[in-house]
């Protein structure tokens, strides 16, 4: 039990460092800052590149990577993050997102996404408490995270500049009433988390022995929950999360297998949003906004559509696409199509109600095993299936999120995206080599397998899933669900209970998440875990900004863009991505309502 608890406190030693960073920005800029995940992969490539590479001693290596990322955070700060953060804290976070992107797949580029064995620069095994043994690198890591943090304590509370990102992290407004450089205080608080973020993929790389540029991904994902638990802007609480975090992970491992690591890193965090909704260590305030509402709604000018577009757009995508369209034209069609379906559903969420669920991975994951499972093993038929997996995502999505929405502004995102991956990481234990051969859609025995097939219906489907949307939003219940999106507040003055609204919400884009994955499942023929990631969630959110947050069918146009226009990138996936996150930044820059947006 001595080397789980020896190797809990390794891992946690790397998630309190990220933890801290992550805090840090939160709570001078009130931004959740998604880049800091792309400093672990970077600072383990770059120190791996310096030491192997170059051959540069470690004790060299080390001060370079930190101020070479260090640099990099404060350009991503001046030229990305405080432009957008002091108008639309989610724009800005969605370009943290868009930057993390660039910077993974730029690394991958430089440095080729193989993982490349990490130099023996200290001893690993060469001390030893009874039968647990160690190295020097151990005693090293864990030497410099003390010292760290004890020069951070000491920095905030008896320097100038800390006492002043103290202030400026407890009431921004009246900093700057009381004289301080507020975008100094953001400039230095962005250069050390990136550079604590360096130093943290450092340490992973001694404690796992190898690097790799996407290994950021999960990493960040750990440390952004030990942050969570801590209480987002508190950096004690984040050290103290960081190391609660790492301990209750290892000794999971140590009893369940690394698969059940994901469901016990956020069920920690779901439970402790529920019970302690700002944290540990922080504090949620009593009336908060999500992160959504008020202020995407009504953004930027309307773009007026004439009427005759509509009937124009359906005899394209209804008639011109299946009729002259080649079959690669076709197979993309179909991923548009689904992404437009499940984007569409996830209007209701964040465009009516206001909430910014990050998790959409999980009611997808649930629809198309769902379906596959009815029609492998129960002898459904798909167009039984195809409904029944949107109803039972929605129903299982519903129940599991069902005691998280008294959790108030950027938590309610976490929290959901948390939900997502947990019930993803389920499924994984029940179907750890996933599903195939699942059949495919038949008509009266003739099975529907050619892309021309999946495109038509997907279109239909499409187009009942806009129908119902367009109906929705005109009816009472949409009004009302606007109105919480809207000013939870004032709705709530007049007797509405925006939690059971929100839920509700939440549920129909469930179902229709659900219904998308059915479709995937079917025409993949195909399931397995690793295609539902974060990066699927975080694809549909990108889809309803970029198309426009209020409007369903804005998200056909999103869809179109983020796939259909991706897809002639496809030989090149790295600058495919490189790209992707560029439009991401430009759109919520200069368009933060999307390309079409409506009135308020």
């Amino acid at each position: 039990m001595t080397d789980t608890l020896i190797a809990g406190l390794l891992r946690g030693n790397v998630y309190a460092l990220g933890a801290v960073g992550i805090s840090l920005v939160f709570g001078v800029m009130n931004v959740v800052n998604f880049a800091q995940f792309s400093f672990f992969g970077l600072g383990a490539m770059l120190s791996w590149f310096f030491v192997s590479e170059l051959g540069l001693p470690f004790y060299i290596a080390l001060p370079l990577v930190l101020l070479i990322c260090a640099a990099l955070g404060f350009v991503i700060n001046i030229s990305v993050v405080r432009p957008l953060a002091k108008y639309l804290p989610l724009a800005a976070m969605l370009s943290t997102y868009a930057v993390s992107q660039i910077l993974d797949n730029v690394s991958q580029i430089a440095f080729t996404a193989q993982f490349q064995v990490f130099p023996e620069v200290l001893p690993t095994s060469n001390l030893a408490i009874g039968s647990t043994r160690f190295g020097t690198s151990d005693v090293v890591m864990l030497g410099t995270t003390v010292v760290i943090m004890a020069a951070m304590a000491l920095f905030l509370k008896y320097g100038k500049i800390g006492r002043a990102i103290r202030a400026t992290s407890q009431d921004q407004e009246a900093a700057l009433q009381m004289g301080i450089p507020v975008g100094l205080v953001q400039n230095v608080s962005f250069v050390i988390a990136s550079a604590l973020g360096g130093l943290a993929g450092v340490f992973i790389a001694l404690y796992v022995g190898v690097a790799n540029p996407g290994s950021g991904l999960n990493i960040g994902l750990t440390a952004f929950v030990a942050a969570t638990l801590g209480g987002l802007g508190s950096l004690v609480g984040a050290v103290v999360g960081g190391f609660v975090l790492g301990i209750l992970e290892a000794f999971g491992i140590h009893f369940f297998g690394d698969t059940a690591r994901q469901i016990i890193v956020f069920v920690v965090l779901i439970v402790v949003l529920i019970v302690r909704p700002g944290g540990l260590f922080g504090k949620v305030p009593l009336l908060s906004a999500e992160p959504l509402t008020g202020t995407f709604l009504g953004k930027g000018r309307p773009l007026r559509i004439p009427r005759w577009v509509w009937p124009v757009a359906f005899v394209v995508l209804g008639v011109a696409v299946p009729v002259f369209g080649s079959n690669y034209v076709l197979t993309t069609g179909t991923q548009v199509l689904i992404y437009a379906i499940i984007a569409a559903g996830f209007t209701v969420t964040a465009g009516q109600a206001g909430v910014l669920a990050l998790g959409q991975a999980g009611p997808i994951a649930i629809g198309a095993y769902m379906s596959a499972v009815l029609t492998l093993y129960l002898g459904f038929s798909f167009w039984i299936a195809l409904p029944l997996s949107g109803l039972v995502a929605a129903i299982v999505a519903s129940i599991l999120a069902s005691p998280i929405w008294g959790v108030k502004g950027h938590y309610i995102s976490i929290a959901t995206l948390g939900l997502g991956i947990a019930i993803v990481a389920v499924i994984q234990l029940v179907f750890p080599q996933g599903l195939y051969n699942i059949p495919v859609p038949t008509f009266f025995g003739t099975p529907l397998s050619t892309p021309l097939a999946y495109y038509l219906i997907d279109f239909v489907v499409l187009v009942i899933t806009l129908v119902i949307m367009w109906r929705l939003r005109r009816s009472h219940l949409g009004k009302v669900i606007s109105s919480v999106g809207a000013d939870e507040v004032a709705a709530l003055a007049s007797g509405v209970r925006g939690r059971n609204y929100k839920a509700l919400a939440f549920a129909v884009s469930a179902f229709f998440a659900g219904v998308g994955g059915s479709l995937l499942a079917h025409q993949y023929t195909y399931i397995d875990p690793t295609i539902f990631t974060m990066m699927m969630s975080l694809l549909v959110v990108t889809i309803v900004i970029l198309g426009g947050v209020g409007l369903s069918y804005g998200a056909v146009i999103g869809s179109i863009i983020l796939i259909g226009a991706m897809e002639l990138l496809r030989f090149t996936p790295e600058l495919r991505i490189i790209v992707y996150g560029l439009v991401l930044i430009l759109v919520v820059r200069f368009r933060p309502g999307g390309i079409l947006v409506r009135k308020s």
